[in-house]
């Protein structure tokens, strides 16, 4: 069972793995009474007054006590979240990464307005992962607790009724979905309407590749690989973003020749084409015909 446990944790995509784990290690320490919740909360007369500004950071890592609601957030990460970073965002470990940044932007503006006025935004956070889910698979069918089918589409807005049943406060899920959003009208419908993606990964971000640097480093019988490996990065840095990285079927990149290129694609997926599975089109139930678009592809 351990061993179960652990090849799935160690299965789960970087960003969506350490946010998971953040939030449960933070609920966990809160229930000892090792972490007292007002010192992440976020509190703007701390931030800006006593310069506190780890509360920008840390009221997103905290989804509330123990409770069925935190059960549910968090499988929501291991589920909407892993099948972003697997999906759509495959390969895209900055992108997303990106996304997940400019959200926690967007819900700290959100939350200086008193409506939205809220001391933790995780559970924003990860109804924000919700709604682009939604939208990058409008087709697939939900089953909500054995009682209701839907289409993908439209989860939000029924988690967002479960909440007004339950009684949940709704300033958080308005929130994440205003996020959500907002990011996929600028990184998908306002370019797809002939618009620029105003909303482009930073350079910076892109280094993060050097996580498989250390993949290498570890193990001695791939340490011929980290001289090519290092050449990559560091083109990201002062050329900018390479072929490989943004992937497509017209585009070559430099390593796409020779036996280096199909081992490092083999055993690290390194600029290997980002595949997408292709949904159905048919719709029989006449409610929502939509279309998946790839987020920043």
């Amino acid at each position: 069972m351990a061993s179960f446990f652990f090849r799935f944790y160690n299965s789960l995509p970087p960003i969506s793995k350490a946010f998971g784990t953040l939030c449960f290690v933070t609920t966990t320490a809160a229930t000892l009474k090792l972490l007292p919740i007002y010192y992440i909360a976020l509190i703007y007369e701390e931030v800006f007054y006593r310069l506190q500004v780890w509360r920008l950071l840390t009221n997103f890592i905290f989804l509330g006590p123990f409770s069925i609601n935190f059960g549910i957030r968090l499988l929501m990460i291991l589920r909407y979240g892993v099948q972003l970073e697997n999906g759509p965002f495959n390969r895209r470990t900055a992108d997303f990464l990106w996304m997940m940044i400019f959200g926690a932007s967007t819900l700290l503006v959100l939350a200086a307005i008193p409506f939205f006025q809220s001391y933790f935004m995780g559970v924003s956070l990860v109804f924000m992962l919700l709604y682009v889910w939604s939208r990058e698979f409008p087709n697939a069918t939900i089953n909500i607790y054995g009682l209701v089918q839907l289409k993908a589409f439209y989860l939000p807005w029924a988690m967002l009724a479960m909440d007004v049943i339950f009684g949940s406060p709704l300033g958080p899920d308005l929130c994440g979905i205003l996020a959500g959003h907002l990011y996929y009208f600028l990184t998908v419908l306002h370019p797809l309407a002939g618009g620029r993606n105003i909303l482009q990964t930073p350079m910076w971000l892109y280094p993060f590749c050097l996580i498989r640097v250390f993949h290498l480093y570890m193990n001695p019988s791939t340490h011929y690989l980290l001289p090519p490996l290092l050449f990559c990065t560091l083109r990201v840095r002062l050329v900018g973003r390479p072929d490989w990285i943004r992937t497509g079927p017209t585009r070559v990149s430099f390593l796409t020749r020779g036996s280096l290129r199909r081992k490092m694609v083999a055993r690290y997926k390194i600029g290997a084409p980002a595949t997408t599975q292709a949904q159905p089109s048919s719709n029989t139930s006449g409610v929502f015909r939509g279309r998946s678009y790839r987020v920043g592809g």
